[in-house]
């Protein structure tokens, strides 16, 4: 399954009305983000439910957290479009990189996974729906509103350090803490691919393929 992540242009739709400086317009904002950032929660604690309960595969598992995730991003007025070839382009190197760096702090190469206990189809379907789906969340609606929250001025560094450090955490249920300091620099680089290309298309085809990779590693 395949979601389309949107650049900037489709993120200008709910905080395009908000005035600069304005306190109201600002309020609504921090507003918009709180609940975006329930919502994430509310997904986050279902699918830990899920996992420690038993109750689906993980492949099923992995299907009801990306759904819930795409309805939380929609709720918080997140409307995807067609992305451009650059972004997509630029986040496949940085997820290249990514997995690069990884390989190398693991130096010797750990023998590849071969086995598994998964179909691999539906795996890579569920894992970039997943992936997709986070970006979509973090680096799409909710960076959007609490860039708008905090202002020009600051805004974008709040949404760049607060979408880093969720990141990390909806991660903590299924993996532990200790992936929180890796995962927050991997949320800052997805981050600064938001910055630089102004969507979550980079991000996403980033995210997709590092998790991707995950396969054989």
């Amino acid at each position: 399954m395949t979601v389309a992540p949107a650049e900037a242009s489709s993120e200008r739709g709910p905080a395009a009305g908000l005035g600069r400086g304005a306190v109201r317009g600002r309020g609504t904002a921090a507003g918009m983000a709180a609940a975006t950032g329930l919502g994430l929660g509310l997904a986050v604690a279902v699918r830990w439910q899920i996992f420690s309960t038993g109750a689906l595969d993980g492949v099923t598992e992995g299907l009801v957290f990306g759904l819930a995730l795409l309805a939380v991003a929609r709720l918080a007025g997140f409307a995807p479009s067609r992305p451009r070839a650059l972004p997509l382009l630029a986040g496949v190197g940085a997820g290249g990189a990514l997995v690069a760096i990884s390989l190398l702090a693991r130096w010797p190469l750990p023998p590849l996974v071969l086995g598994h206990a998964a179909a691999f189809w539906p795996w890579v379907a569920v894992t970039t729906l997943v992936a997709t789906a986070e970006e979509l969340v973090l680096r799409g609606a909710l960076w959007r509103w609490l860039a708008a929250a905090g202002g020009e001025a600051v805004g974008e560094a709040i949404a760049l350090m607060a979408t880093s450090v969720l990141f990390a955490l909806i991660h903590v249920p299924i993996y532990g803490w200790h992936v929180v300091p890796l995962d927050v620099g991997v949320g800052l680089w997805f981050g600064g691919l938001r910055l630089w290309f102004g969507g979550p298309a980079a991000p996403a085809a980033a995210h997709v393929l590092a998790d991707l990779a995950t396969w054989w590693l």
